[in-house]
């Protein structure tokens, strides 16, 4: 019996090592993206707490829009900074455009 390894398999299994080596607190929290099919999610999660702290959603096409609206949520709570969480997805496309929208509206990743 053979194991299938499915594309949700491989990017859980990716989600998990990047999850191991970053964690966000109050002064540096997570900026986790998720991707779906007709939205792009961005949250800024405090994992010491336990707790989102800010988010934002727009439809996938606004992938920068969405960096630039969780940056502005971010600096209204006075955090300059955060750890980039791409939850197992390539560093393309639209979760690049959320970071480089998160950075040209002023936060640091």
């Amino acid at each position: 019996m053979t194991k299938i390894i499915t594309k949700q398999l491989s990017r859980a299994r990716r989600q998990r090592r990047i999850r191991s080596r970053i964690a966000g607190n109050a002064e540096r929290p997570r900026l986790a993206v998720f991707r779906s099919n007709k939205y792009i999610s961005a949250q800024l999660i405090d994992d010491a707490a336990g707790q989102t702290i800010a988010s934002s959603r727009l439809p996938r096409r606004e992938a920068t829009a969405a960096g630039v609206a969780i940056a502005k949520a971010a600096l209204a709570k006075n955090i300059k900074a955060a750890v980039f969480d791409r939850a197992g997805y390539l560093y393309a496309g639209r979760v690049k455009a959320v970071a480089e929208g998160a950075r040209a509206a002023g936060l640091q990743i």
